[in-house]
């Protein structure tokens, strides 16, 4: 357990029981795929983010535990249906629930989460964190649509990547930070604030470590978003700087989705400062974020928040 954990280490085990108390179903399929993924891991940092900003608040009931799960199971079904929109075959160091049951099965899973979490939201009653995950669902919907549709165009500009990152990624750190807050009866504003940034930092370094990690410290499988046509931030910036038989090379790698292509992409982006630019706006966002929360009193939860924000960069190694 990190230390961002620590803090909250009751609150979080209790959301963890409470997430496979609520995978329940009559269908074993669901429950096989649903524990699959789950159990696979990771650090839950979207459901330890309601926990953070809920007590960094203030608070001390027991909604953010309910309020938790339902971000989690939000986020768990995203990556059903992510996996198979992508083709994935690696997800958290294992293979992806569409690899072993196939795509009808995934989504499906996928559509029980969602639909699980929506019950869970009645059941919490509040209908202000209701809108809140409605409109982030939706918002992630839309971002998962747009990326689609930019796949294999290699013009994609920095100001439309910012966008299709904080819709698909960012927008749910945003929502489970506003709601932390809400259940608090703060005002939220600064939570979100928190949120967006922390989001945004963590799909930048993702996007960084898909050209410079390893499927060790990543978890899946790297030049992944070069085999499907995505043009990140460091690709962005090698495009923008390269020479002109560079660019081409790019060009025809995304237009192809080439991953054969991947280590002189890869060296271009490194030749270019590429990771390093991106690295530095990921790293601009963390600042962004702490600043977001300055006002909050200093206690071991914000203390924990701020070791999450820079958390989110400092895993490339």
């Amino acid at each position: 357990m990190t230390p961002f954990h620590n803090s909250v280490a009751q609150e979080f085990s209790a959301v963890n029981t409470l997430i496979v108390k609520r995978l329940n179903s009559n269908v074993d399929l669901v429950e096989s795929i649903g524990h699959h993924i789950i159990d696979a891991g990771g650090k839950r940092l979207r459901p330890l983010l309601v926990i953070l900003s809920a007590m960094a608040n203030g608070y001390r009931g027991d909604q953010h535990i309910s309020a938790a799960a339902v971000i989690e199971f939000i986020h768990t079904a995203t990556l059903l249906h992510d996996d198979v929109v992508d083709v994935s075959t690696l997800r958290r160091g294992r293979l992806t629930a569409n690899s072993q049951w196939g795509n009808a099965s995934s989504v499906l899973v996928g559509d029980f989460l969602y639909s699980r979490a929506f019950q869970m939201l009645v059941e919490i009653g509040d209908l202000s964190i209701m809108r809140i995950v409605a409109d982030a669902s939706n918002l992630i919907s839309e971002g998962e649509v747009q990326q689609l549709s930019n796949a294999g165009n290699p013009d994609i500009t920095q100001t439309v990547y910012n966008d299709v990152i904080y819709k698909k990624t960012a927008v749910l750190y945003e929502a489970a930070a506003r709601i932390g807050a809400v259940i608090a009866s703060q005002d939220s504003n600064a939570m979100a604030n928190f949120g967006r940034h922390l989001g945004m930092a963590f799909q930048i370094t993702d996007d960084v470590m898909d050209y410079h990690g390893n499927v060790g410290n990543i978890g899946k499988n790297i030049g992944a978003d070069l085999s499907e046509g995505k043009m990140t931030l460091p690709l962005i910036y090698a495009r923008d700087r390269g020479k002109v038989e560079d660019v081409e090379l790019i060009r025809n790698a995304i237009k192809g989705r080439q991953k054969e292509q991947f280590l002189p992409v890869r060296a271009l982006i490194e030749a270019s400062g590429g990771l390093d630019f991106a690295t530095q706006i990921a790293r601009e966002a963390v600042v962004s974020a702490s600043r977001a929360i300055a006002d909050l009193p200093n206690n071991a939860y914000t203390e924990a928040l701020l070791a999450l924000a820079e958390y989110s960069v400092s895993r490339v190694k």
